[in-house]
């Protein structure tokens, strides 16, 4: 490929509207432009890039021993209902009616058409296990998008599925799934962890994400310096703590005027934040209906929302404001308290349960309890469960080792679905005696296009992409800087001639720009070997490799520069 038959416009200025660096480096470079909020194109580049990756995962993926097929987009509401997501999807379920007046969803997922297609093909225990995946496009109405290709509306997925007999061939295929989904990652030159992670919308017993770390990545995590425990945030745990008995002083109630916030309340009446009993009020949403509820953590922790929704087993949760905290406790936020909340679920943290001598609102302006023993004062009614989110003062729940933080970007999750599907679509076999049942199921997501963009979130410097080799559009860039001498063109078009003849993925510049121009074009784009034909090349039969990922920089006889290049790309 020449460059001055390449469509591809780099930009000097970062776009407007990106927030984060793959985002803007992705469209200075001419990977991807937008077309709509969410939405956006493939440029060529950006394109070989999407194939290298699909292309490594088609390889593990076979490997693995799947099969990929092609399903449809448009997915009929009837499906839907038998799984009973029409409603819980929410929003970001893209509904449409036909000319008919028939309801349909474009693809997020497809759970329910593998399911449907593979009941009506399967019959006895002998099909079993299947494995099933697809390449193909997906839909989300992103409430906002935003991150590029991190979060859009449009977006190119990996999802496979995996038919089982039973749990135990459930766990062997989800762990050939977890090996391979390493194995894929490690391939495209990622730095990654594997975390436990929430099932969400999908549903199933457990699941993993597989997150490539970067600072800027828009999921928190942590894990053990010590040993191989790591969760994200909304799935964390942390070791028990112990906490020192006082004994139990009488419950009272004091006078706080204008004091809501946590500081405020404890300064005042002399007591740490840990022994304060924080209540908010979240409302939760359920298919046509909502409830408020109240949860009670200590002070120096934050409620943890994953946690909190799976409790309550709802659709999406959200603070109540405080028209509504007034109408449902006839109290304003800051003096929420359980103490006499008779008309609300109440959900309390496990570690409120250990304060002795606490504090907590008294469900009464400017008025707080002091003196508080949730064991002994809280409500009956009170469910218990963990519900904050693990920080720094925590260690890990597996060896009691130092816990780490680490922000990083979801690009692939396997999840054990069970039965959730096959009971409610009807998807069965008969086994070996006979009998009827339901097949067990297994889900496997990759997002090809985060990937993509996680990659750049990891490589980059302040000249642009440093592609891994691996998934790099071209590998080698040959720059001659005088295209005007004809000596120096001769020399770059053979160079790049028997480059084209070993099968090496090479780009010519041979366009009339400024030397600078081109170098700051090839170091924006993250071509991995960057080759400069020039003086040096005429006095001496010498090229100036440079190294995109390490910023070494060569001077290579020319008639040594193709060994050359095969060893840097091994």
């Amino acid at each position: 490929m020449r460059v001055s038959q390449l469509f591809n416009k780099t930009l000097k200025e970062d776009p407007a509207e990106a927030e984060i660096i793959s985002h803007s480096l992705l469209i200075r470079s001419g990977m991807i432009r937008k077309l709509a909020p969410g939405v956006f194109s493939y440029l060529p580049l950006g394109w070989r890039v999407l194939n290298k990756i699909s292309n490594i995962i088609r390889e593990e993926m076979i490997r693995a021993g799947f099969q990929e097929l092609m399903m449809p987009i448009i997915q009929p509401k009837e499906l839907w209902e038998q799984s009973g997501r029409w409603f819980v999807y929410g929003k970001e379920l893209i509904r449409f009616k036909d000319r008919h007046g028939r309801e349909y969803c474009l693809s997020p997922t497809h759970e329910e058409v593998i399911t449907t297609l593979v009941k009506n093909e399967i019959k006895s225990y002998k099909d079993l296990p299947l494995n099933l995946y697809q390449i193909q496009n997906k839909y989300r109405d992103e409430v906002r998008p935003r991150f590029g290709l991190i979060r859009s509306r449009e977006f190119l997925m990996k999802d496979g599925y995996s038919f089982n007999r039973n749990e135990e061939s459930l766990n062997q295929t989800y762990e050939e799934m977890y090996d391979a989904y390493s194995r894929i990652f490690t391939r495209c030159g990622l730095n990654f962890r594997a975390v436990e992670a929430d099932s969400g919308a999908i549903g199933g017993a457990s699941s993993h994400e597989f997150m490539v770390l970067a600072d800027t990545g828009e999921a928190a995590l942590t894990y053990c310096q010590s040993c191989d425990y790591s969760a994200n945030m909304e799935m964390a745990t942390h070791e028990k703590r112990n906490y020192e008995n006082g004994i139990e002083r009488i419950i009272e109630k004091v006078k706080t005027p204008d004091k809501k916030s946590i500081n405020d309340v404890s300064q005042f009446i002399g007591i740490s934040s840990d022994l304060m009993l924080k209540s908010l009020v979240y409302k939760a949403s359920y298919e046509g209906n909502e409830k408020l509820i109240c949860i009670v953590v200590r002070g120096n922790r934050e409620v943890n929302e994953i946690k909190l929704k799976n409790a309550v087993n709802a659709i999406d949760i959200s603070l109540a404001d405080n028209e509504e905290v007034l109408n449902a406790t006839k109290t304003s936020i800051g003096f929420i308290g359980p103490i006499g909340l008779d008309d609300i679920d109440i959900y309390v943290d496990e570690e409120v349960m250990d304060v002795k001598n606490g504090a907590t609102g008294a469900l009464e302006e400017d008025y707080h309890y002091i003196g508080v023993n949730p064991k002994r004062d809280f409500p009956s009614k009170c469910i218990i469960g963990d519900f904050h989110n693990v920080d720094e003062i925590d260690l890990c729940p597996k060896c009691s080792g130092q816990l780490n933080f680490k922000r990083g970007t979801e690009v692939g999750q396997v999840f054990k679905l069970g039965k959730k599907y096959s009971e409610k679509l009807d998807c069965k076999f008969l086994d070996e005696k006979g009998e009827n049942q339901h097949v067990t199921m297994g889900c496997y997501g990759i997002g090809v296009g985060r990937t993509m963009a996680a990659s750049v979130e990891q490589n980059n410097d302040d000249k642009g992409i440093i592609w891994p080799k691996a998934i790099a559009p071209y590998h080698v860039i040959i720059i001659p800087v005088n295209v005007k001498n004809k000596e120096i063109v001769e020399i770059a078009e053979d160079l790049y001639k028997k480059l084209l003849k070993e099968d090496i993925e090479v780009i010519l510049d041979d366009t009339d720009e400024r030397a600078g121009v081109k170098f700051a074009n090839a170091d924006l784009i993250g071509y991995p070997i960057k080759i400069v034909i020039g003086s040096k090349t005429l006095e001496n039969k010498t090229v100036d490799f440079k190294i995109r990922a390490n910023g070494e920089e060569l001077l290579v006889p020319l008639e040594e520069s193709i060994e050359k290049i095969k060893s840097i790309l091994l």
